[in-house]
């Protein structure tokens, strides 16, 4: 059951990944387009997206945490006894539908950070950008 769990996952985070790099593919290579007047920026363009995908399964495959399913957890020492090990949590169908739902939604966060990123980076690019062609049509 644990690795039918690891692969709903994976494939769950991995369309999530997909639309999203779908969705944002114009964007980017307007951005690049824009900034790397070069065709390099199809190559940053390649590479935005495999980190979209990457960021994506990462952080929706939570595999730290769904080992909760297989191995016990040592619970914290009480006042009377030493550590002893939680059991090993059951996989129910409430618990399904609850990793399901935090793999859309970590993969999601994740890309969404990942995109923070690429844009603000991207703005302070442009900016650049146009003070240095402000700079030149100065000087024509």
């Amino acid at each position: 059951m644990f690795i039918t769990l690891l692969a709903v996952t994976f494939l769950i985070a991995l369309a999530v990944s997909f639309v999203v790099a779908r969705l944002f593919k114009d964007p980017i290579e307007r951005i690049l387009e824009r900034l790397i007047a070069d065709e390099i920026s199809v190559a940053w363009e390649r590479y935005m997206r495999f980190a979209i995908f990457v960021v994506g399964i990462s952080q929706g495959v939570r595999v730290w945490e769904l080992e909760r399913y297989i191995t016990q957890q040592p619970m914290p020492a009480g006042p009377h006894r030493e550590t002893d090990m939680q059991p090993v949590l059951e996989l129910t169908q409430e618990r399904w539908i609850l990793e399901v739902y935090r793999t859309i939604i970590e993969t999601l966060q994740g890309i969404a950070w990942a995109l923070l990123l690429f844009f603000l980076f991207s703005l302070i690019a442009y900016v650049f950008v146009r003070v240095s062609e402000s700079k030149k049509g100065d000087r024509q």
